[in-house]
């Protein structure tokens, strides 16, 4: 940096003022400033600044699975604001294991993170509180912590939009709606279940859900065994884009009017196309990651725990009358 400053015939304290984009400096001091630093090839030490401000400018996001496109979406919006803030992003999959879950979280505080931001997968987050005690901020996202935890939270309204898609189908005729979901021990899957049966009221059948695993095979049969009942559903409701598009395939060219909680790719490709309620992952990251940094800027506040609300978008499989009697 001395040799920058020689060669522009200006002081050090310019020089650094032109790096780190501080204003006070003439503009064309600056373009000599910086005609200097492309002919000299100088670089800024990343490492001496970290070591001066304390800070290793590295955040940690802990996801369930990369591969799923809600996550990856999730965690392109989280990335594109890191790197905004001129910091890089660890990442890693729990894979809905709360053992990994902990040990991810452990080797980003090990490597000093400045922030965490987590999708949970277990529901003891004590694990936390030497970090939370060290300032260390962390946000969850689409997930709350397990209890005895209140840190900064973004959800989605599960409950809502799952009863959004139930009365969209009321509305259209049918009474014998079914839900297939995630296994229940997820916070959204139960929240979408919740939301589903509030909506039903008197016209719940425990019959007509079944919650498990996005598996082919599980899902089919208990497609199978629905369709036998006496009153069979006349339509469906699934609890997310991996489950909307198992049970398309299970469904094999039967047609019944269905709305899946999240929108996927080609959804309005398929015939009929595919209605469903719409969150939205980047919002969701976008949301985590600046209230991340919020935090790191010294905001102190309480907790803030956000809801992020869904969208309906009709075409035409959730609009399918019932068949007649």
């Amino acid at each position: 940096m001395k040799d920058v400053a020689t060669a522009a015939g200006v002081a050090l304290k310019t020089v650094s003022r032109v790096v780190n984009g501080e204003p006070g400096v003439h503009p064309a001091t600056a373009e000599r400033v910086r005609a200097a630093i492309d002919r000299l090839g100088y670089s800024r030490n990343e490492s001496a600044r970290v070591l001066r401000s304390g800070r290793t400018a590295t955040i940690g996001l802990v996801i369930e699975d990369v591969a799923d496109p809600f996550y990856s979406g999730l965690s392109r919006a989280v990335e594109g604001v890191v790197i905004g803030h001129g910091c890089l992003l660890l990442s890693g999959s729990s894979g809905e294991e709360p053992g990994r879950e902990r040990e991810l979280v452990e080797t980003f505080c090990a490597r000093r993170v400045d922030g965490l931001i987590m999708v949970p997968a277990g529901d003891d987050h004590t694990y936390l509180w030497a970090e939370l005690e060290t300032g260390t901020p962390v946000v969850f996202a689409d997930r709350p912590p397990g209890s005895g935890i209140d840190v900064d939270t973004v959800l989605t309204d599960n409950a809502g939009g799952a009863a959004l898609a139930v009365r969209h189908l009321l509305g259209h005729g049918h009474h014998r709606i079914a839900f297939l979901g995630d296994d229940p021990e997820i916070y959204t899957a139960a929240e979408r279940l919740r939301g589903y049966r509030a909506a039903l009221g008197g016209l719940f059948d425990e019959r007509l859900v079944w919650m498990g695993p996005p598996s082919p095979d599980p899902v089919r049969a208990a497609l199978d065994g629905m369709f036998t009942l006496e009153s069979p559903p006349t339509a469906l409701f699934t609890g997310n884009g991996r489950y909307t598009v198992t049970t398309l395939r299970a469904l094999a060219g039967r047609r019944v009017a269905l709305v899946g909680f999240d929108d996927f790719e080609l959804a309005d490709l398929l015939d009929p196309a595919v209605s469903t309620v719409a969150q939205d992952p980047s919002w969701m990251g976008r949301v985590a990651a600046e209230l991340l940094f919020r935090r790191l800027r010294g905001d102190t506040g309480r907790p803030e725990h956000i809801e992020l609300p869904v969208r309906l978008i009709p075409r035409g499989s959730g609009e399918l009358p019932p068949p007649p009697r």
